[in-house]
């Protein structure tokens, strides 16, 4: 029996492409850069499954050009990207990489709290300028984190995971969502209203996916809430924030810096962003460990599987 034919958008992790020519046909070598539409709608055209990734833009009409196609596997947690009611209508299962990436991006999360809070990044830069003249009290004071008050908006699983590493630090813990959460044994933190979280945190981290209702959830009038010596946190989507607002409450001193690692119109960074001295700039590595990548193939290449086996996908969306 002829193998499937499986397309993928984007260069994978070794391991997980030494897992698919046993059990596939891959439609062409994927490359390390976006794919062109043209290239999408050949792709999508000619296959029984697709692996496709957070930056591809599946759309209505790019759905049109499948004609067997049974399953997109999105390399990804989130899948904004995806037309979910046009596949659905199509008979198109989508599927995700849930609960595999939360370590990671809430260690990431951490990394972009104390880079951001200790001058980490300006201090290396210093060093490798050349410029540093030694040891001064008062040099490249930053902020405490230990005690201080952490605020979550959006308390999934990388939410979640971030509180819990706030313990270390015994940190107060405050979250706004849409569900209130129970805290593990041990752990506290405590729901309050987003205006609240606004203005009472010290570090405010977002982790929310990109809905209709999130998109710009950080504005003008939530900066203006938040403490001038608060520091805002975003690993989950770039559009959350409006980023226009960000560099002018960074640039007015609204609030004392920001750490990012998504952007609003992704890979462009604005030059307000990249001027600016308090943020620490990240080139979107939430889920970029070796072992994490290589999780999320493999479950993209399980429900890929199950479904093209007369299953269903374990990790459905829709």
């Amino acid at each position: 029996m002829d193998r499937p034919t499986l397309y993928i958008t984007r260069q994978l992790p070794q391991p997980v492409l030494d897992a698919i020519p046993r059990y596939y046909h891959v439609f062409a070598t994927p490359a390390d850069r976006p794919p062109t539409l043209e290239e999408l709608h050949q792709g999508v055209a000619q296959a029984d499954a697709v692996i496709c990734t957070l930056t591809d833009r599946i759309d209505d009409s790019v759905l049109s050009h499948a004609t067997r196609l049974k399953i997109i596997a999105n390399y990804a947690v989130g899948y904004n990207n995806i037309d979910v009611p046009a596949a659905t209508q199509r008979g198109i299962t989508i599927s995700n990489t849930p609960d595999v990436l939360t370590d990671a991006t809430a260690d990431l999360t951490w990394a972009v709290l104390l880079a951001l809070a200790r001058h980490i990044v300006k201090g290396d830069t210093w060093i490798r300028a050349g410029d540093w003249p030694g040891w001064t009290p008062t040099q490249l004071l930053g902020a405490d984190v230990s005690g201080k008050t952490l605020g979550i908006v959006g308390m999934g699983r990388i939410g979640q995971a971030v509180a819990r590493r706030a313990s270390g630090f015994r940190m107060s813990v405050i979250y706004a969502g849409r569900h209130r959460v129970p805290a593990p044994s041990g752990i506290m933190w405590e729901w309050q209203p987003l205006d609240a979280v606004l203005a009472k945190s010290d570090f405010l981290s977002l982790h929310v996916p990109l809905t209709d209702t999130t998109r710009h959830l950080i504005g003008r009038r939530e900066l203006t809430l938040m403490k001038s010596t608060a520091y805002l946190i975003n690993t989950s989507r770039g559009p959350v924030i409006d980023e226009v607002a960000l560099v002018s409450a960074l640039e007015a001193q609204t609030i004392a810096g920001a750490g990012l690692d998504v952007y609003e119109h992704e890979p462009m960074v604005s030059a307000g962003l990249r001027a600016l001295p308090n943020v620490v700039l990240l080139p979107h590595l939430g889920s970029a460990t070796l072992e994490t990548r290589v999780r999320m193939g493999l479950i993209c290449l399980d429900n890929i599987a199950a479904v093209l086996g007369g299953c269903q996908a374990p990790n459905r969306v829709n």
